[in-house]
């Protein structure tokens, strides 16, 4: 449910530059709502102002209980800073721990070229690529599946290796 004013028309398919935080987070939000039941997420840090909107927690919460393949995986370099910063993603996360998986990035993969970059993936094609999460600047697409494929490659090995943020696990005492 977007409450925001209508999003900005995009092209339907092919990527495109996308820059500035207004432009980068009406993306993103459409991005959200354009997925299905998969997402992708890989951060280096994860600053209040990203996930963190009540409509990006409500597409998130759609996703995730949207049916048994839903899935949301996150990469964060550092989950701890999050946890510190008390980011509203993370009660997400822990109401909802079979869908929504928050890892962390192995220290093998610290301190590359990637570990700087963020990007998101949705299960239609759709990708926001920043390569420095700390600029808005960075490339989109709604669908572009050959241009989403390396990055979800990548993605995929980096999952593999990243270890579980166990320290964002609800303690259910």
């Amino acid at each position: 449910m977007n409450t925001l004013s209508p999003l900005p028309a995009v092209p339907d398919d092919g990527a495109f530059a996308v820059s500035g935080p207004e432009a980068v987070t009406a993306m993103r939000l459409q991005l959200l709502v354009a997925t299905r039941y998969k997402l992708a997420f890989h951060l280096p840090i994860l600053p209040s102002s990203i996930l963190s909107s009540s409509d990006e927690l409500a597409e998130l919460r759609r996703i995730a209980i949207a049916g048994r393949g839903a899935e949301i995986r996150i990469v964060l370099a550092d989950p701890a800073a999050a946890m510190r910063a008390g980011h509203r993603l993370l009660d997400l996360a822990q109401r909802l721990p079979s869908a929504l998986q928050i890892r962390a990035l192995a220290e093998e993969d610290q301190g590359a070229q990637t570990d700087a970059s963020s990007w998101l993936l949705n299960d239609t094609g759709g990708y926001l690529f920043l390569p420095d999460a700390e600029r808005w600047e960075g490339r989109a697409a709604l669908k572009d599946g050959p241009g989403q494929a390396p990055l979800l490659l990548q993605f995929e090995q980096i999952w593999q290796r990243a270890l579980p943020a166990t320290q964002l696990q609800a303690l259910g005492l």
